[in-house]
């Protein structure tokens, strides 16, 4: 009896909807083109004073426990490097410098992960020998932690 084979046909469904992105991936994603057009109409003074009320209005709209990290650590930046202007960074709470972000705290609760991360762009130079340490998982916020992110932003913005 001959062999006999049904060819079977392939299909692919990469680039026909298939979902590569989470929700939170995507709506953050959306928040950047909001962020990066309402920019775009700001004039450098506005920047600084809009960049503070949109960055504040995202930390009071956190979770209680992420809210209290996110106020520590702008009152930390803001103390530490004032020339850092605040702004949001994909709907976060970041700080720029000419325009480029430098460093963000992500909340646990932006990516229903199990710590905050506090991170840093390329351009905050934090270069240090072959390798170092540019984002930081946050499950606490002490004193000592305060004392490195305040030592972090300084070297950053300088």
């Amino acid at each position: 009896m001959p062999d006999t084979k049904t060819p079977t046909k392939r299909t692919s469904t990469a680039g026909k909807g298939a979902n590569v992105w989470t929700d939170e991936e995507r709506a953050a994603m959306q928040e950047s083109a909001r962020e990066r057009k309402a920019a775009s109409r700001r004039t450098p003074d506005e920047e600084r004073a809009e960049g503070l009320r949109e960055l504040l209005e995202k930390i009071a709209d956190m979770p209680e426990a992420d809210r209290g990290m996110a106020q520590r650590i702008h009152a930390v930046v803001s103390e530490n490097a004032p020339t850092l202007v605040p702004r949001t960074y994909y709907g976060m709470p970041a700080y720029a410098k000419d325009g480029k972000v430098i460093c963000f705290f992500q909340p646990a609760s932006k990516f229903k992960v199990r710590y905050a991360t506090f991170g840093f762009q390329p351009d905050a130079r934090l270069d240090e020998g072959a390798m170092w340490p540019v984002a930081f998982a946050l499950t606490a916020l002490t004193a000592s932690e305060e004392a490195r992110i305040a030592a972090l932003v300084k070297k950053a913005a300088g």
